[in-house]
């Protein structure tokens, strides 16, 4: 396939999408990610700016080490520390990319980087050097390149293909392009660099505006062959464009696109739930493609002329995107063995016997609650079990909650910190306004509840509910997350690991967390 007829599909779900308030992902959970993504087919995994902090560097060295078959990527600022960070923890990659950029805009050259144009460009070739002198494959943004100026867009990439860069990204930094402006924009850079032919053109487009995909969907039209993008859209502020919505559009409107991915798209609906699950980032109903009811049809109308035939009112298959697929039903009868072998198929590993062993009981403790267990509990129950290698500073020992009609709803519970069991009990609005006063006698935090949402992780009323809690203290921002078949005990384990998450937050700050 030629360079015309195959679109790159540059995942930045585990940099880009972990600078979403509270989205902070692990060392282990990155890997998930990341295989899970290598199993999609995903041509590069932008893994984290290792500059950024120790764990950053320490995340995409270890995505480096267990993921082969996809190209591993650091992103970099266009300055020594960055590049040699970056290069650092992509030693062990397969096949490994540098990406690196600098703002071009003249608002970002004049109040951010207080820099003449001409310094600009020099530092800009200077980076690309000196990431060519480490890897192969090079990428270079131009930070803000939606409201730069063509004429210094231009003379910009010319210089930065011609000192090795291989990929050119135009990205939308701020979400501020429109579709008809974007695409013109990506035609006319292609068309007046000199050397344009030596470089695939990339776009990196942000949704502030509701118009990444569509951004997006202009540029390629326009002759972009890599696209940016994360799974259900996550990213800072209003996310980026979206990985499913983008490859899905390009290969439902072929006819149009003219183009193809190597994405198998079986495994997007399983890699949606993962990303959920480890984020706490729950996806709406309504969203495209792995939304719960994207493929629901209520009308009257519209249900009649699916089952007549389907293609009336339904212009995708379900089983494509991976609705349906992977439904083996685990149960109390299941055993070990199958239950390692279901969990390896999730991308899950168990690096000793004991960590197997807990994980097991914690599925036949759900099991005896839980008729049928789904792989979207699997992913919940394993993602539960990792919280606990964020920090033990705090654990829920035990909770009693009380509400009925005409009386005010309490909650006693026993928590323990730092080893120490202490009791608590408090009322409130409600059994879990009552159930996180209590825990907040014990934890003295000081922190404000930004969010509280409950998503029913599968149907009926055995559901288990997932709780998200978003905790800010001090400019920190974290999201907890929690699974049960009971609401306050899932809120409760919800908000008991955002304080754990708070313990370590001042650790991962990022230097800078624009980006692209």
């Amino acid at each position: 396939m030629s360079q015309q007829d195959r679109l790159v599909i540059f995942d930045t779900t585990m940099r880009d999408g972990e600078q979403s308030p509270g989205a902070s992902m692990t060392k282990d959970e990155k890997i998930r990610i990341g295989k899970a993504l290598e199993k999609m087919r995903v041509d590069v995994i932008e893994a984290g700016f290792a500059a950024a902090s120790p764990g950053d560097f320490e995340a995409i060295e270890a995505v480096a080490q267990n993921v082969r078959e996809s190209t591993i990527c650091s992103l970099a600022r266009a300055v020594d520390r960055d590049l040699e960070h970056a290069a650092a923890a992509l030693k062990q990659a397969e096949r490994a990319r540098i990406h690196t950029f600098i703002a071009t805009s003249p608002i970002h050259m004049q109040y951010k980087l207080r820099m003449q144009p001409d310094q600009v460009v020099e530092q800009a070739v200077y980076a690309v050097k000196k990431a060519r002198g480490f890897v192969e494959d090079v990428e270079f943004s131009c930070e803000d390149a939606g409201r730069s100026e063509d004429d210094f867009l231009c003379r910009i990439i010319e210089a930065a293909i011609n000192a090795g860069a291989r990929t050119i990204n135009i990205p939308d930094t701020v979400g501020y392009a429109i579709p008809e402006e974007f695409g013109h924009k990506i035609k006319t850079l292609i068309e007046r660099i000199p050397n344009s032919d030596k470089a695939i053109f990339s776009v990196h487009c942000h949704n502030d505006l509701g118009l990444a995909v569509a951004n997006s969907l202009a540029a390629v039209t326009n002759g972009a062959r890599q696209v940016e993008c994360t799974i259900n859209g996550l990213g800072e502020r209003a996310g980026n464009a979206s990985l499913e919505e983008l490859v899905m559009a390009t290969r439902t409107r072929q006819d149009l696109f003219n183009i193809e991915t190597g994405i198998d798209t079986s495994h997007i609906v399983p890699t949606s739930r993962l990303v959920s699950s480890i984020t706490g980032f729950p996806v709406q109903p309504n969203k495209a493609i792995v939304g719960a009811n994207a493929f629901a049809h209520e009308s009257g109308i519209h249900q009649d002329g699916v089952l007549k035939h389907r293609e009336t009112y339904e212009i995708m298959k379900a089983e494509d995107v991976g609705w349906g697929a992977n439904k083996m039903i685990m149960g109390k009868h299941s055993g070990r063995a199958a239950f390692r072998s279901r969990l390896e198929e999730l991308g899950v590993t168990f690096d000793t016997d004991a960590a197997l062993n807990e994980a097991f009981a914690r599925f036949k403790e759900l099991a005896d609650k839980k008729h049928e267990i789904f792989d979207e509990d699997l992913q919940a129950l394993v993602s539960e079990a990792k919280h606990a290698t964020v920090s033990d500073a705090f654990k829920l020992i035990s909770l009693e909650s009380h509400s009925a009609t005409g009386e005010t709803p309490t909650s006693e519970v026993v928590v323990s910190l730092n080893g120490e069991e202490r009791r608590s009990k408090s009322d409130g609005s409600g059994p879990v306004d009552a159930t996180f006063k209590a825990i907040e006698v014990v934890a003295e935090s000081g922190a404000n509840l930004l969010l509280y949402s409950v998503n029913a992780i599968t149907e009926g009323t055995d559901s288990q509910g997932e709780v998200t809690v978003r905790l800010e203290k001090a400019g920190r921002i974290v999201n907890g997350s929690g699974a049960d078949t009971d609401i306050v005990i899932a809120s409760a384990k919800a908000y008991i690991h955002a304080l754990n998450l708070l313990e370590v937050a001042a650790e991962r700050q990022h230097p800078q967390n624009d980006g692209v």
